[in-house]
């Protein structure tokens, strides 16, 4: 038999094999050894496969009906039987065998899938900070019962969860008071970023208490709510308010005095207000509420840690299993959370992720589907027959990962999200300055944002001893500092000792932690 050389050609040979295979009855007895041609086939449709060896017409023609999709499935079974290795897998591949593929041609399919992954999309269920609304529903019961006003603050990186866990205790909270038979709260969310001067909250809390109520020009929203909660006979007629606001390092001024003025509401004698305050840095009350501190007002702190793999794959499991049909190989989505989980946490950057590669896979298709009508148009390949053993061939797919999203897809689509001149840069320094980048991160990983050069130095030092690298001297050490700088890494502050000089980190956290895996999993 003459070679084949054109991906074409090798179409033409797929098409009328299958043919043979459609108008099989099925009397062929099974082979003892299950072939691969129809797995050859799928994956030669792919523009992004590597090519694969054909085999003879002959073989082709004396395969078994039961040889191709069903043995291929059957493979497919065992292996995700083999590769359940934690319970959140294991979950995840039951739901992976219990549902049929998706068609990504099917516009209202495509669209669902979109939707299940977008951010702003709330899902049913919160999963994996059960915790965390525990701690915020129970001090928020316990000042409503004894209608006593409170201040928490919340607080984490992006991307954890902080603002819808939020919302849905709001909701837990107006249906416990209704079935506990107590008066439900005033409910009142801001982002205050919505605000167009820091001061306008007291004007929209003051609209949500009363909305008829007018003042001079000599009250101002403030002074009214302070002399609201300091005289018993007024407040006393009054529910109590719970007040959610989002972004709240937006409030943060060069006096600080809006902020400290919000949270002083709650230290009023008669107050009635129940305040969270949402914003991503952790150590906020500590910096800006120093007043608060010496009084004994300090608000109570949650703190939302960054998701991890595990957490992820469950995040990501729970919204795609309302949809009926299987979008991605599990695979796939345990590299997405892997990735996520060690450069950031952001759920976020998960979901965009996940769609991205959703978009990959639309684009390949397309390019498939453009490769065989032209080549189809060329050499006069569809008569009937052949159309009809394409139809076969298309009604089989399901049986494949042909229509899922892959490995290579997901890859792609992290490494377009994650690519950035910074990544690249990181990547190419040499070996101690990668460490001394990394003994950055692990410091402002608690919270901080900056430290001494002595402080990195001793930093640095410890993940040297660590993984047995023999560290730089001091004087080598402020020269990588100055280079870090230079580039725009890191910013050194001025100081006539060195070893006081300020570092912060100039780079995005999660820019250096993707780009230096290998030494960041090791803190």
């Amino acid at each position: 038999m003459p070679a084949i050389a054109s991906h074409n050609s090798i179409m033409a040979v797929k098409l009328e094999n299958a043919g043979e295979v459609a108008r099989s009855n099925g009397g062929s007895t099974p082979q003892k050894r299950r072939l691969r041609s129809d797995a050859a086939a799928v994956e030669n449709m792919s523009p992004i496969s590597t090519p694969m060896k054909l085999k003879s017409p002959r073989r082709c023609a004396n395969s078994s009906p039961n040889s191709g999709a069903n043995g291929i499935e059957m493979e497919i079974n065992e292996k995700l039987m083999s590769a359940r290795k934690s319970p959140v897998k294991k979950k995840l591949c039951d739901s992976f065998k219990s549902k049929p593929n998706w068609n990504p041609q099917d516009v209202e399919q495509m669209s669902a899938v979109r939707e299940a992954l977008h951010v702003s999309t709330a899902p049913s269920t919160i999963v994996c900070r059960e915790d965390e609304q525990k701690k915020v529903l129970e001090f928020c019961k316990k000042n409503l019962e004894e209608e006593k006003a409170g201040s928490l603050y919340v607080c984490g990186c992006p991307g954890t969860g902080k603002s819808l866990s939020m919302e849905k205790v709001q909701h837990y909270l107006v249906d416990w008071a209704k079935e506990a038979g107590l008066q439900q709260p005033e409910v009142f969310s801001i982002n205050c970023t919505s605000l167009t001067n820091t001061s306008e909250i007291f004007s929209k809390i003051l609209l949500k208490l009363q909305p008829r109520k007018k003042l001079n020009g000599s009250t101002s929203p403030l002074q009214y709510l302070q002399n609201l909660y300091s005289q018993k006979l007024h407040s006393s007629v009054m529910k109590m308010m719970l007040i959610i606001a989002d972004e709240l390092d937006y409030l943060i001024t060069r006096d600080r005095a809006v902020l400290h003025d919000l949270f002083m509401l709650t230290t009023f004698p008669f107050s009635r207000f129940i305040l969270i305050g949402i914003a991503n840095a952790i150590d906020l009350a500590d910096r800006f509420l120093p007043r608060l501190q010496s009084m004994n007002c300090k608000p109570l702190v949650v703190t939302f840690r960054a998701y991890s793999k595990d957490q992820i794959i469950r995040i990501l499991q729970e919204r795609l299993m309302e949809l009926p049909y299987i979008v991605f190989q599990p695979q796939a989505l345990e590299l997405c959370a892997r990735k996520v989980a060690a450069a950031s946490g952001d759920m976020r950057k998960a979901l965009s992720v996940c769609r991205s590669a959703i978009e990959i896979l639309e684009a390949e298709m397309r390019e498939s589907v453009s490769k065989m009508n032209s080549a189809s148009a060329e050499q006069g390949l569809f008569d009937q027959q052949a159309a009809s053993a394409f139809e076969f061939f298309n009604s089989q797919a399901n049986n494949f990962f042909l229509l899922l999203v892959r490995v290579d897809h997901m890859a792609v689509a992290l490494s377009n999200t994650f690519k950035s001149p910074v990544v690249d840069t990181i990547k190419s320094l040499p070996q101690h300055q990668q460490i001394l980048l990394c003994s950055a991160v692990k410091f402002f990983r608690g919270g901080k944002k900056d430290m001494t050069v002595g402080e990195l130095n001793k930093s640095y030092m410890n993940i040297c001893k660590t993984s047995v690298i023999p560290p730089v001297g001091t004087l080598e050490f402020f020269s990588m500092c100055r280079v870090l700088h230079d580039q725009g890494i890191l910013k050194v502050g001025q100081s006539r000792d060195d070893k006081l000089k300020r570092v912060t980190l100039k780079a995005d956290e999660s820019d250096v932690t993707f780009a230096l895996q290998v030494w960041t999993e090791k803190i």
